[in-house]
C-alpha cells in the first residue's frame, strides 16, 4: 500500500511539474513573440522606398522591427521567383507584396494566414471595394490586406516641355500622335518608355481601351472573349501600338520604368504612359502637379479606370509571429496610413472612406475617377498588371506584346493570331 501511495505521489508530482513547465513555456512563448515584420517586396525606387518608409515608421512606434526582403524589378517577377523559393523551403515571410491572382494561387495552395478576425474588427468589408475583395478574400477568409489602388491609364507630361512646344491635353489617340510629333520636331524625346515586357503591355492596356472602348476592353482583356481578341478592333489596337512606339529613343530596350520617369522629370522626354506609381517619382523629386508636371488620362479612356492593387499577402506564420502580422495588417488598412502612404506612392487608398484632403491635384483626380468608375461599372482589371486574368495568361499577353514592339512579330494580323494562340495555350 505504501508503495502504491508513493507511486501515486510520484505521478502527481511529475504531472504537476509538467503542467507548471507547460504554463511557464506558454508564458515564455508569449513573452518571446517575435517583434519583427519580415516583408518581401519589389519597392526599391526612390518614390516607392519613401512610401514604404511610412509603414516602417508606423510599426516601429508599436515596437516592431522591420526586416526588408527587397527584390528589385518594377514588375515584381523576380520577387515572385524569390517568394516561390521561400514558400517551397517553408520559410514564409510575415507578408509579401503581391498582385491579385498570385494571392489567390497561394491561398488555394493553403499557405496563407487568416485575417478575418482583424478584418471584422477594423470594418474592412464595408470600406474596401468589392473589386479588391475578389482578390483579398478566399473561401470567406481575408488572406491579404490591400494597400492601394493604382490605375494604369495615365499620361505623365513635363509641363515645361509642353509649354515650350505649345502642346495641349490630347483628347484622342490622333491628338496624342500629333503632340508627340511636336516634341520630335523640337528635338525632345517624345515618349519615355522602358523596353521591358510588363511596361510595354501596361501601355498596351490603355491603347486597347482607347481604341475599342470600355465594353471591348472588358470582353477582350478580362473575359478573354476569343472573338474580341481576334477582331479588327484588336488589330487596330496593335496598329496604334506600332504608331506610338516610333516615338521612343534608340536606348529604350531594357530600361527600368523609373529611369523612363526620370527622363520626363528632367525634361529629356515629354511624356510617359505609366501607372500612377510614376507620380511617386515626381513627388520624391519635389515636383508639383500643374506647375512642374501634368497628369491626364490616356486619351479616349476618360471615365474608365484600369486598375491594379498592391496587396500584402499574409502567410500562415507560426503563432509567435502572428502578433506582428496582425499589427502589420491593422497598420496597412488604417485610414491614417492609407492617406499618408498613397500621398507619397502616387496611388489612391484601398478604402473608400479616406478623405482626399492631403492629396495633390493628381491624387484628388485619381480618387474621384476611382469612385466614378466603381459606381459606373467601368473599373477594369489590368491584364498586364495581374488583375485581368491569371498569371499564365498575363505572361502570355506580355510576351506577345513585347515581341511585337521589338519586331519579332511583324504585322498586327500576325500579332492577333499569336495573341489568341498564346492565351489559349496559357488557359
Amino acid at each position: 500500500e505504501l508503495a502504491n501511495r508513493e507511486e501515486t505521489m510520484r505521478k502527481f508530482l511529475m504531472t504537476t511539474a509538467l503542467v507548471t513547465m507547460s504554463v511557464a513555456g506558454l508564458g515564455a512563448a508569449k513573452a518571446a513573440d517575435v517583434k519583427e515584420v519580415q516583408m518581401l517586396h519589389w519597392w526599391t525606387s526612390g518614390g516607392e522606398a519613401a512610401a514604404l518608409n511610412v509603414l516602417k515608421e508606423d510599426l516601429s512606434k508599436e515596437g516592431f522591427a522591420w526586416k526588408d526582403v527587397p527584390v528589385a524589378g518594377g514588375g515584381g517577377d523576380a520577387a515572385m521567383t524569390a517568394l516561390k523559393a521561400m514558400v517551397a523551403a517553408g520559410t514564409y515571410p510575415t507578408a509579401s507584396q503581391m498582385l491579385g491572382y498570385t494571392v489567390l494561387d497561394y491561398a488555394q495552395a493553403g499557405v496563407m494566414g487568416d485575417l478575418t478576425e482583424t478584418a471584422k474588427a477594423e470594418g474592412w468589408d464595408k470600406a474596401v471595394p468589392a473589386a479588391l475583395q475578389k482578390f483579398s478574400v478566399y473561401d470567406g477568409k481575408w488572406v491579404a490586406a490591400p494597400v492601394n489602388v493604382h490605375s494604369v491609364n495615365w499620361l505623365w507630361i513635363n509641363k515645361g516641355v509642353m509649354d515650350k512646344i505649345g502642346g495641349t491635353e490630347p483628347k484622342t489617340f490622333d491628338d496624342l500622335i500629333a503632340l508627340l510629333d511636336k516634341a520630335k520636331a523640337a528635338g525632345v524625346t517624345p515618349l519615355a518608355l522602358g523596353g521591358q515586357n510588363w511596361q510595354e503591355a501596361t501601355m498596351f492596356d490603355s491603347i486597347v481601351l482607347s481604341t475599342g472602348g470600355p465594353e471591348f476592353y472588358k470582353k477582350a482583356m478580362n473575359d478573354l472573349d476569343e472573338e474580341s481578341l481576334k477582331s479588327d478592333t484588336m488589330k487596330k489596337s496593335f496598329d496604334n501600338l506600332q504608331k506610338i512606339v516610333q516615338y521612343v529613343d534608340p536606348n529604350f530596350s531594357g530600361r527600368d520604368w523609373n529611369l523612363a520617369t526620370a527622363m520626363v522629370i528632367k525634361g529629356d522626354a515629354l511624356v510617359q504612359v505609366m501607372g500612377d506609381w510614376a507620380k511617386g517619382e515626381f513627388v520624391a523629386a519635389k515636383k508639383t502637379p500643374n506647375t512642374d508636371f501634368l497628369c491626364y488620362r490616356f486619351p479616349g479612356t476618360d471615365g474608365s479606370v484600369i486598375y491594379n492593387s498592391d496587396m500584402f499577402g499574409m502567410f500562415n506564420v507560426p503563432d509567435d509571429r502572428k502578433a506582428a502580422q496582425v499589427a502589420l495588417a491593422k497598420a496597412t488598412l488604417s485610414k491614417s496610413f492609407q492617406s499618408a502612404f498613397n500621398v507619397v506612392k502616387g496611388s489612391v487608398p484601398a478604402r473608400t472612406d479616406v478623405p482626399d484632403t492631403d492629396f495633390d491635384a493628381c491624387g484628388k483626380k485619381g480618387i474621384a475617377d476611382l469612385k466614378k468608375a466603381n459606381e459606373g461599372g467601368t473599373l477594369y482589371g489590368s491584364l498586364a498588371q495581374g488583375y485581368g486574368a491569371p498569371p499564365a495568361v498575363a505572361n502570355a499577353y506580355k510576351d506577345v506584346v513585347s515581341k511585337f514592339v521589338h519586331g519579332q512579330i511583324k504585322t498586327s494580323d500576325q500579332a492577333v493570331e499569336e495573341l489568341v494562340k498564346a492565351i489559349d495555350d496559357a488557359k
